[in-house]
């Protein structure tokens, strides 16, 4: 697999692990950095204009390797979650994207 496959699939299992059913409620739980180090740090995030929108998140956008150069994902809204707040997602050492999660 090549790197860029491998970052793909990590990515996509991340993204999984942060949610699982119990019962008939919804667990909601950080998902685990996916330890995947890149060359170069991303490049300064871009500036988006967000409009409040009451009952609404706004989740920023963030860059992510994608076919060997970063990609810019652009931020969305997310129904608030009552009960919860949401912890914005960060880069780690070695420019390791940490996924935002909800918490309570």
């Amino acid at each position: 697999m090549t790197r860029q496959t491998l970052f793909a699939a990590a990515l996509a299992l991340g993204a999984l692990a942060g949610c699982y059913a119990q019962g008939d409620a919804r667990v909601v739980a950080p998902a685990p950095a996916v330890a995947v180090e890149v060359d170069a740090e991303p490049p300064v995030a871009q500036q988006e204009v967000v409009v409040e929108r009451p009952g609404f998140v706004w989740i920023g956008g963030h860059w992510y390797r994608g076919g060997g150069r970063w990609v810019w994902h652009p931020g969305y809204f997310e129904h608030a979650r009552v009960g919860y707040r949401w912890t914005a997602g960060h880069y780690g050492p070695r420019h390791v994207w940490v996924e935002g999660h909800w918490i309570r």
